[in-house]
């Protein structure tokens, strides 16, 4: 069974990454990360629950926020970068 990542964004401060997984329990979730104090985190789900925990979550009002509930897009690679932006002739 494959699973898929849901983006779960607006998150109260006080979130734990429990309470995360219970939110989403009728949905089997198979993991659970919150990233930091950044008020968001991931949720591993099975890909045929994706679109139903998407439909019941998304938008639902969870200590006063509402949630922003969407499937995760991939990292986006960040460049090297020469550093500052001078150049130096």
């Amino acid at each position: 069974m494959a699973s898929k990542s849901l983006y779960v964004g607006n998150l109260s401060y006080s979130t734990t990454e429990s309470s995360l997984r219970e939110l989403f329990a009728e949905f089997e979730p198979t993991d659970v990360r919150l990233i930091g104090d950044k008020g968001f985190g991931f949720v591993d789900i099975p890909e045929e629950r994706m679109a139903d925990a998407i439909a019941a979550l998304n938008g639902r009002e969870v200590d006063g926020r509402a949630l922003s509930v969407s499937e995760a897009r991939p990292r986006r690679e960040r460049g090297g970068g020469s550093g500052g932006g001078r150049r130096r002739w």
